[in-house]
């Protein structure tokens, strides 16, 4: 797989070409080429972009899984509770291991899943469950994601993503949720069926889509806080979208509730996967169409308007340049600042919350 970029009229491209490795292989993906359209953007948000090809049109064909199994060139991203396993130094790696070296500690191949094609290898993912964390790789330890992102290479970073949340998945839904029987796995490990003849429910990954916005009365920015995080530390607000329930409603209801504040003008920004454990944020900006702050529920300890200036005196501790809610605020503040937020507030690490 191939990533070049364009910029054409303020829209950023990726094109992506997909080439298998060996192309005499029945199986293997067709090559061909994906224009992905960014928008105004030029920067992606962390665990987004086009890292692998993830192949779903194969994923029916056991025959392909089959064939990944037997190339001694596949590699496994493995999990050991909710921890990636990468190498630590001047910048973080992920550790892609061979088949033969976690095949013992796996009962049968179902425990894998067959997550696509990376760096031109088939790659899977696997859990191992262990009390103790298995040592796999000189000089490597399985870690907290949250931790490590913007240390990895942002193509090695998505990789762990997905792994991370479709590892998740398969050890949430074990049984069915209909009659209870265990679940067993199917098409590449992305499908879970019930082995219950007389149910035979399929269950698929799923995620839990969550709105996050940026409300600005122009020269301010609302901002909030939980008791949990580190003192100081406030972000956008945020919340998970509810059945029968658009992205816009959602919006509204969450900084309404969270704030007391009524919204206008709502747009799109940008999207970020989110497997803690198993979010997609979506991400907007809104106007105010009120301005007195009063929370209406205990979801925040504090909600306030800041504005450019108290963000750039460092007034207020503000999220990790590798979450959306960051990058919401960059947007803007750099609308109109004399500088860039990112040169001001240079590099954070992840924050670990207060216990």
């Amino acid at each position: 797989m191939r990533v070049t970029r364009e910029l054409s009229r303020g829209v950023v491209y990726d094109t992506v070409d997909l080439m298998p490795s060996d192309p005499t292989c029945a199986h293997a993906p067709r090559a061909g080429a994906i224009a992905v359209r960014m928008g105004a953007m030029e920067r992606r948000n962390i665990f987004a972009g086009p890292y692998l090809d993830r192949a779903a049109h194969m994923r029916q064909d056991p025959a392909w899984f089959e064939t990944a199994l037997a190339d001694p060139e596949s590699r496994v991203v493995a999990v050991w509770q909710s921890r990636n396993l990468v190498t630590e130094g001047d910048s973080a790696r992920a550790v892609l291991l061979e088949l033969s070296s976690v095949e013992p500690l796996l009962a049968t191949s179902e425990g894998l899943i067959l997550l696509g094609r990376f760096n031109e290898r088939y790659c899977f993912a696997c859990e191992l469950e262990a009390i103790d964390p298995p040592q796999l790789a000189v000089d490597a330890s399985f870690e907290d994601l949250r931790l490590l992102a913007s240390r990895l290479p942002a193509e090695e970073a998505g990789l762990l993503a997905y792994a991370r949340a479709m590892i998740t998945w398969r050890r949430r839904h074990r049984f069915c949720g209909n009659c209870g029987a265990p679940t067993v796995a199917s098409r590449a490990g992305h499908t879970l069926v019930c082995s219950n003849a007389s149910c035979r429910i399929e269950q698929f990954p799923r995620i839990d889509p969550a709105i996050i916005v940026l409300v600005s009365d122009g020269e301010r920015a609302l901002l909030g806080r939980q008791a949990s995080w580190a003192p100081g530390r406030y972000s956008t607000i945020a919340g998970f979208v509810e059945p029968g329930e658009s992205l816009e409603d959602a919006v509204a209801r969450e900084v309404l509730e969270e704030t007391g504040i009524l919204t206008d003008r709502i747009d799109y920004h940008s999207s970020q996967p989110w497997p803690f454990p198993a979010s997609l944020m979506l991400g907007f900006t809104a106007i105010a169409a009120s301005t007195e702050v009063r929370r209406r529920d205990d979801e925040l300890e504090d909600a306030r308007w800041f504005t450019r200036g108290e963000l750039a005196e460092g007034v207020v501790v503000l999220p990790p340049r590798q979450s959306i809610s960051f990058s919401l605020i960059e947007h803007w503040f750099d609308g109109a600042a004399a500088g860039k937020l990112r040169d001001i507030q240079g590099h954070e690490p992840w924050p670990r919350a207060r216990r």
